[in-house]
């Protein structure tokens, strides 16, 4: 035989190698799949369907849309047992998860944004004037302006039409560790180690009055009172090493309520938008208030060392207030209020989605919470291998993305808290992560002086943006999406 290989006449020979891509699989001709589509709330869509099992998800959006009766047809995207279908029904999910063409499939549908961000790929602007390292970075909620925080005790405003320095902000006697806007674009609060938070008029550089002093310890995280619960957006919190939360009324300039019950630092706290405020402590714990009455509603455990870092599922829309991708701005602050209401409801489906809340701690672990209903967590969430810094919601409340101290990102389905993926790529450890405006693309900065974005779709990396000289400690992409800037241990501001 000339030691020829002799084949089983019924074997047929695998003439792909092993690494080699498999051979694409096609459904045989006329194969239908019986399908039901839900939306994320639960709600069934029209009656079970018989589709083509080569249905491709551009075609999935068109027979949704019709169903839905949509007259600007949505981009949707399509999940079935939290797999996306990326090429067609067959190949993803009868192929791909092992499913019979005889069960009935529920695809889960979610809408897409409208509008698409552009990937970040260069730097357009690095911005010298800080003298030591840049601590916080934070877009202003029309993302006309930029405002960021410093080790030498300075805030400064930047212009972002001509990204050039507006305006330096001094009177802190320590390093500014936090900078927080408020909604309606009026009041830029800074928080510094010299215990005290600042107010200032962004439009024209000067501070609003004296230091507000009542913190024992220095100044951890600041939120403001949401706008489509306020009006005149003049209510904030602030938190403290000294284990208390304060509430303020900027405009008399004091202090309205003292909230007390932790029994060490306060290092997170957010105001949400059901109107309760939610404080994360080194004593291991969450808590609830009440801000109208200065009242624990409830306690949340679970976490077995320090809380470092809260997140909520409305976080865009409650920075974000009335301004959207468009840039419209409102005549009148009612004007604005009726806008930011009306954001609010479409975004939480009118008060039928309740708001989630995420916490990461340094035991590796991040809670999934519902708070305003419950002190159980809803999941769990492991796999980080070292303290988990912080998190962040996606803007549509989807998705939420970790960074930690193992050098990775990881991305978890932010309803279930499943694990969706890990994104590798830094060489140290991962300091802060934020989102793109339209959910497709997650940010991350790092101590390997890199900042890369990451592609939610292929779970791939994007682009790497090199440039930083040392860590980079803070990040924030701009609302509108056109623009993310950065800052770190090397002093620069780079957008």
């Amino acid at each position: 035989m000339g030691g020829e290989t002799k084949y089983h006449p019924y074997v047929k020979p695998n003439r792909y190698k092993k690494n080699d891509p498999a051979p694409p699989v096609k459904p045989p001709s006329g194969t239908t799949v019986v399908a039901q589509f839900k939306s994320l709330d639960g709600d069934v869509c029209g009656p079970p369907l018989n589709l083509p099992a080569d249905a491709t998800p551009e075609q999935l959006a068109l027979l949704l849309n019709n169903l839905l009766q949509n007259e600007d047809p949505l981009p949707y995207s399509f999940l079935v047992d939290d797999t996306e279908i990326k090429t067609d029904l067959h190949l993803d999910i009868i192929h791909g998860l092992g499913r019979s063409t005889e069960d009935q499939i529920t695809i889960l549908y979610r809408p897409q944004a409208v509008f698409r961000v552009r990937a970040v790929t260069r730097c357009s602007s690095s911005l010298t004037g800080h003298t030591e390292a840049i601590l916080s970075v934070c877009f202003s909620p029309d993302g006309t302006q930029l405002a960021t925080g410093s080790g030498d005790t300075t805030v400064r405003i930047w212009d972002l039409t001509t990204e050039t320095p507006q305006f330096t902000l001094s009177g802190h006697k320590n390093w500014v560790q936090i900078v927080a806007w408020s909604p309606d674009c009026s009041i830029l609060a800074s928080g510094s180690m010299d215990n005290t938070v600042r107010l200032w008029d962004p439009k024209t550089g000067k501070p609003l009055g004296d230091a507000l002093r009542a913190h024992s310890q220095v100044i951890t995280s600041i939120a403001w009172e949401p706008m489509h619960l306020n009006e005149n957006c003049n209510r904030f919190a602030s938190a403290s090493r000294d284990g208390t939360i304060r509430i303020w009324d900027a405009t008399l300039r004091k202090v309205i309520l003292t909230l007390a019950g932790h029994t060490a630092p306060v290092m997170s706290v957010k105001w949400g938008g059901e109107g309760l405020i939610y404080s994360g402590s080194r004593d291991k714990t969450i808590k609830v208030w009440n801000p109208n009455e200065g009242k624990l509603v409830r306690t949340l455990e679970g976490h077995a060392h320090w809380v470092n870092h809260l997140t909520l599922s409305t976080d865009f829309i409650l920075r974000t207030g009335p301004h959207d991708h468009t840039g419209k701005s409102f005549a009148t602050k009612s004007e604005a209020f009726a806008a930011a209401v009306a954001r609010y409801n479409a975004a939480t489906a009118d008060g039928t989605r309740k708001e989630r809340l995420a916490s990461c701690s340094d035991d590796f672990t991040i809670f999934l919470w519902e708070p305003s209903t419950g002190k159980k967590s809803l999941t769990r969430m492991t796999g980080h291998q070292q303290p988990v810094t912080h998190l962040s919601f996606s803007p549509d409340g989807v998705t939420l993305a970790s960074a930690s101290f193992d050098k990775s990102v990881k991305l978890w389905d932010g309803l279930t808290g499943t694990f969706l993926t890990t994104l590798r790529g830094h060489v140290g450890a991962v300091f802060q992560v934020c989102w793109s405006s339209d959910s497709r693309q997650v940010l991350s900065g790092s101590r390997d002086s890199t900042l890369k974005t990451w592609d939610v779709k292929n779970k791939k990396l994007r682009h790497e943006l090199p440039g930083h000289a040392d860590e980079v400690y803070s990040v924030d992409w701009s609302p509108a999406g056109d623009r993310v800037a950065s800052g770190g241990k090397d002093r620069i501001l780079k957008m």
